[in-house]
């Protein structure tokens, strides 16, 4: 498995089991691209038009991180002309998504309302580890996902 991330480092990526490349490489070496990664100045757009064409005929894109990632025209035109195969698309650049926008009238796309995350699993995740942020807080630790210290 191959993953683009600019942050990890090289111990990380092998405790993930994963080869760090360059997102130039992911985009024509993979078959199936899954986004998850926080939407950014940095992020915005990151997979555009001039991206999409580095990604193979077969390839399937899945962004189930943030829209604005990837820039809706372009997969639009991408998937419209065959240049990939599929798209997975869990969230939009403008939400709520309108009854007419063309994802989700393409037989080519899966599209759900922004509810990819959910499982009874994770619903009982996300119940437990807000029990244990509190209770780490409480105890005069710093939190464990702080964004931001001030």
């Amino acid at each position: 498995m191959i993953a683009y991330d600019p942050y990890i480092n090289e111990t990380a990526a092998q405790e993930l089991n994963v080869t760090p490349v360059t997102l130039e490489q992911l985009l024509k070496d993979s078959d199936l691209i899954s986004v998850h990664c926080p939407l950014t100045k940095d992020t915005y757009h990151l997979i555009g038009k001039e991206e999409m064409t580095l990604l193979k005929p077969n390839a399937i894109l899945v962004n189930t991180a943030r829209g604005g990632i990837i820039d809706e025209a372009a997969l639009i035109e991408a998937l419209q002309n065959g240049k990939i195969s599929g798209a997975g698309v869990d969230v939009f650049e403008n939400e709520p998504v309108t009854p007419e926008h063309p994802l989700l009238h393409m037989d080519n796309v899966i599209a759900t309302p922004h509810s990819a995350w959910y499982s009874e699993t994770a619903i009982h995740t996300l119940q437990r580890k807000v029990a244990e942020e509190v209770v780490n807080v409480l105890n005069g630790n710093p939190p464990f996902n702080c964004v931001n210290m001030k």
